[in-house]
């Protein structure tokens, strides 16, 4: 992210640091599941979560062992390896890269969906504060661009009211259809790892399981989530123009074009 266009908070969900503990956190609950169903020693997941949550992963050592391995979860597990010593070896068992991509995917989404929820919340708060006084500030319309009819400047922010209401509750369900979690396996199967462990990290994680993935979560998903995001930028634009027209007596538009004379 461009830093000087970008909070520190959001900055956060998408930092390699973030991404990196998200990772260790999905592997450690699995490996806590797994030790549950007696695959794993129990001692061996307690030291994972011991030495892999203390430890400070480095980005770029573990850059520098993917440009070797050529793949960026090797790369990870390898670098944790360095911290948990020979327990390492129970991590990941069962699991495919997508089950550690996907799901942490997810997790950043759903973390950045409900920063975005809050800045609507407030966007609205100010609306309606805004709307009730100026219900009786006499503004002027406008019709194809240009001056109209006389209406009132809080008439204009009840419609933004009206229509942020509408993103709101459209962001309340994408972040909820985002908010999955895929521990399958390669493909998908399950042939290799319980679903037990899948409901397990899905509930630490606040996710719930994907119903059926094919070894990834389904891109439907992020598809109506980046949609979203597109129609409430549209309300966004719409709103600024409407501020910056304000400012203007003529905007006009390209001519209405009918007939000759």
């Amino acid at each position: 992210m461009i830093p000087r266009y970008s909070r520190p908070e959001m900055v956060a969900i998408w930092s390699p640091e973030t991404r990196f503990r998200i990772w260790f956190e999905i592997e450690a609950y699995a490996c806590d599941a797994l030790a549950e169903l007696g695959v794993i020693p129990k001692e061996a997941a307690k030291t994972i979560w011991e030495k892999g949550g203390a430890a400070k992963f480095d980005v770029e050592a573990i850059d520098e062992i993917e440009r070797v391995t050529k793949h960026d979860v090797i790369a990870f597990l390898t670098h944790l390896s360095e911290f948990v010593g020979p327990d390492a070896r129970f991590i990941h068992q069962g699991m495919t890269s997508s089950d550690v991509l996907d799901t942490c995917f997810a997790v950043q989404l759903t973390r950045a969906g409900d920063i975005l929820l809050a800045d609507i919340d407030g966007l609205l708060a100010a609306l309606k504060r805004r709307a009730f006084e100026h219900k009786d500030t006499v503004t002027i319309g406008r019709s194809h661009g240009i001056h109209a009819e006389p209406t009132t400047f809080g008439v204009k922010l009840a419609q933004a009211y009206a229509e942020f209401s509408r993103c709101r509750e459209r962001l309340v369900h994408a972040r909820e259809d985002i908010a999955t979690c895929a521990i399958s396996g390669a493909v998908g199967t399950f042939a290799n790892i319980d679903p037990y462990v899948e409901e397990h990290v899905a509930k630490k994680l606040g996710l719930k399981p994907e119903p059926v993935s094919t070894q990834v979560i389904p891109r439907d998903r992020h598809a109506m989530f980046f949609a979203t995001l597109a129609v409430i930028a549209s309300s966004i634009e719409r709103l600024a123009t409407e501020i910056r027209h304000l400012q203007r007596t003529e905007v006009l538009e390209a001519e209405e074009y009918f007939s000759p004379g």
